[in-house]
């Protein structure tokens, strides 16, 4: 059943492939962003309040790292092509059970299933891409695929305000529910054997080697600062803003959505820095930039908290295209499935479950503005750690 792995190559030869993979990369980030825009229509018919609503993302989080764990067997079996098939139609799936929920306990196992396929889907993504493309042109590839998260955050809300002026938000997600499917069939029938190869399933043999080596520590805090920044900080900036900056529940909204635009030629940007100046140094360049926005996020009011939190988002997103290059570095191809299945699921569980519910508690004890200071300087202080990195120059391509 498993083909053998395929031989890299150029990234203008795989372009069209790419962008398939990066689309049902895509729908696997607007499946969950889908929900907060929607979190107001719900909370009426299902009494869904703001705690339990933020409850699901850590839920999410944690299910997402359990998902991780599996990964490597479910790829082995079924090789990373049916692992992307499963983790698109069970995001589907999950979506067609939201669409009949009636109560929190359905939501909660809705996220379970959303994170589980997450968890699933992130290992296998990178793997196919990282095999199919040479490997000095990892960056820009990674930066193509890096286009689910800000491509997410700006389409959810547009799909809400567009479906919700008509109809009800169980129609926003038998919608999105039905986008994911046709993507998932059409990747099925059309891409051939687009990663039809075999993941390698973790054991004490496997596991021993990644988890001694230094530098897939350095990479999950990395990630973990780098996801603070663009999921676990933008959770809490609507809350941030209507609160303690007096801005207009629709003025907020409005501004979170533009800001994410951004991202979607800074992601471009960071793989051309990459490509020029080499992982490391596109990691530190990015969190440092990062991290000092975020504090000025904290700090400012008015125009300056506008430019900034548009600067956030933008600088964000840059930290992962060098940073997933930099994970199929530290280790063989062999190993690569596995880092990348336990790495950036480990990192989000602090950076996209554990640090908003921490920013919320602490804005409901003290202030959201000292926990975003604190947020920004910790990732600023964090971009050190690139330079910890010890990543292979014998790197085998391929799979």
């Amino acid at each position: 059943m498993a083909k053998a792995c395929p031989t890299p190559q150029p990234l203008r030869v795989v372009i069209g492939t790419l962008i398939f993979v990066t689309l049902l990369f895509v729908m696997t980030f607007l499946g969950r962003f889908i929900f907060p825009p929607l979190f107001p229509a719900m909370s009426d018919d299902i009494h869904l309040g703001p705690g339990q609503a933020g409850s699901l993302f850590l839920l999410a989080a944690l299910a997402s790292w359990v998902g991780s764990l599996a990964a490597g067997f479910v790829s082995s079996h079924i090789n990373h092509r049916g692992a992307l098939l499963v983790s698109v139609f069970g995001f589907a799936a999950a979506l067609v059970g939201a669409y009949f929920a009636n109560s929190v306990w359905v939501l909660r196992a809705v996220f379970i299933v959303l994170g589980l396929c997450f968890g699933l889907h992130l290992p296998s993504s990178v793997a196919t891409i990282t095999a199919m493309v040479r490997r000095e042109d990892w960056g820009r590839a990674l930066s193509i695929q890096q286009l689910g998260p800000p491509t997410g955050l700006v389409a959810a809300p547009l799909i809400v305000v567009a479906i919700l002026h008509w109809f009800s938000w169980n129609t926003v997600l038998i919608s999105v529910a039905v986008l994911t499917a046709v993507l998932g069939l059409a990747f099925w029938l059309s891409t051939g054997g687009v990663g039809a190869f075999p993941g390698d399933p973790p054991s004490p043999s496997m596991v021993k080697p990644v988890v001694t080596t230094r530098s897939f520590w350095v990479m999950i805090l990395v990630f973990a600062l780098g996801m603070g920044a663009q999921v676990g900080v933008y959770t809490m900036l609507p809350l941030y803003l209507t609160t303690e900056r007096d801005m207009a529940s629709s003025a907020a909204n409005t501004l979170l959505g533009l800001a994410n635009v951004a991202p979607l030629v800074t992601t471009f940007f960071s793989g051309w820095v990459t490509s020029r100046i080499g992982e490391k140094r596109a990691i530190a360049i990015f969190m440092f930039l990062t991290g000092v926005v975020t504090v000025l996020v904290g700090v400012l009011s008015g125009v300056g908290l506008t430019v900034c939190v548009v600067l956030m988002a933008a600088l964000a997103v840059c930290i992962f295209p060098p940073a997933f290059a930099a994970l199929a570095r530290i280790v063989q191809p062999t190993y690569r499935s596995l880092a990348t299945a336990f790495g950036p699921p480990t990192a989000f569980v602090f950076g996209g479950g554990l640090l908003p519910t921490g920013l919320g508690y602490l804005g409901q004890a003290a202030s959201f503005s000292l926990g975003i200071i604190i947020t920004g300087a910790v990732i600023a202080v964090g971009s050190c750690a690139a330079f910890l990195l010890r990543l292979l120059t014998d790197l085998e391509e391929g799979c």
